[in-house]
């Protein structure tokens, strides 16, 4: 059996499907933080910093806030609010269409949410590139950033913003920072916590049901919150099943051999299989 056919019928038969999204996924989808993409949209960044890629450049250390915010509004505009539906996302929203399923990611940029995906069935558990919180987290309170994000883009000269749209907690006074798990600041505010009691829940009601693990792009840079627990996940349910699409990362432990498979391959491609192994037996596979 090929593999598409393999990940197609694991679907089919699954009564719940979770599904993790590691960064791989948006690479795959078209969203790669190097090469012309960030040549591209950060021309006059790279030439004054010689930044190599949004990565690293997360890190950069700007030597005023005006520059800092001159790069990360960019970064933010380009990453999240730049962006159309995204039709890997989509098509993948299409997969576990009609079925019982649960997503988590440790991906920052909104596309599941932008494909459609129910917000009830989203842990991110990372953060979101569109909201800000108090840099030193005085208080639990997160804060949308687009009309302060777009204005910082649209009036920044030569690498930097007016000093005015420095943005800064309304509570403390001090700096705010995006809204990213990076240090011991990060803010777990009461709708990150309903988001993770929403996927205890349906892990919790699903264990002993025919429950796929769909792991999408997730690498080792964080295998904590997604690889790891899959994995102990697929090893200690009877009836779990995992599968990992990950181009030069995919692979799982010997003691759940049996119960995984894992394809080496681009995600975009194996998802564009299983749309042209659906038209061929004349099904609405996506």
């Amino acid at each position: 059996m090929e593999h598409g056919e393999k990940v197609k019928q694991k679907i089919n038969e699954a009564d719940a499907v979770v599904i993790g999204g590691g960064s791989g996924l948006s690479a795959a989808a078209g969203y790669t933080y190097s090469g012309e993409r960030f040549q591209r949209n950060f021309a006059e960044f790279i030439a004054r910093y010689g930044l190599k890629d949004m990565y690293s450049a997360g890190f950069y250390p700007f030597p005023t806030k005006e520059e800092k915010w001159a790069y990360w509004s960019r970064h933010i505009c380009c990453n999240r609010y730049d962006q159309e539906q995204n039709d890997l996302y989509m098509s993948i929203r299409a997969l576990v269409e009609g079925r019982d399923h649960f997503v988590i990611t440790t991906n920052v940029d909104h596309q599941f949410q932008a494909a459609g995906f129910d917000e009830e069935r989203i842990f991110a558990t990372q953060g979101d590139y569109g909201l800000f919180q108090c840099a030193k987290a005085c208080h639990d309170k997160l804060y949308d950033n687009e009309e302060q994000v777009r204005e910082m883009v649209k009036r920044q000269r030569d690498c930097r913003i007016p000093s005015s749209l420095i943005p800064k907690c309304p509570v403390c006074g001090g700096d705010m920072e995006v809204h990213l798990r990076c240090d011991g600041y990060f803010v777990e505010d009461s709708a990150w916590h309903e988001a993770l009691n929403r996927y205890e829940e349906f892990i919790g009601k699903n264990r002993g049901n025919k429950i796929l693990f769909l792991e999408l792009g997730v690498g080792m840079n964080t295998p904590g919150i997604i690889k790891y627990p899959f994995w102990q996940m697929t090893a200690d349910y009877e009836q779990a099943f995992y599968i990992c699409l990950n181009k030069g990362q995919a692979w799982a432990p010997q003691e759940i051999t049996e119960k995984a498979l894992c394809i080496d391959a681009d995600i975009a491609d194996v998802v564009k299989s299983l749309q042209s192994a659906g038209s061929s037996h004349g099904e609405a596979v996506l």
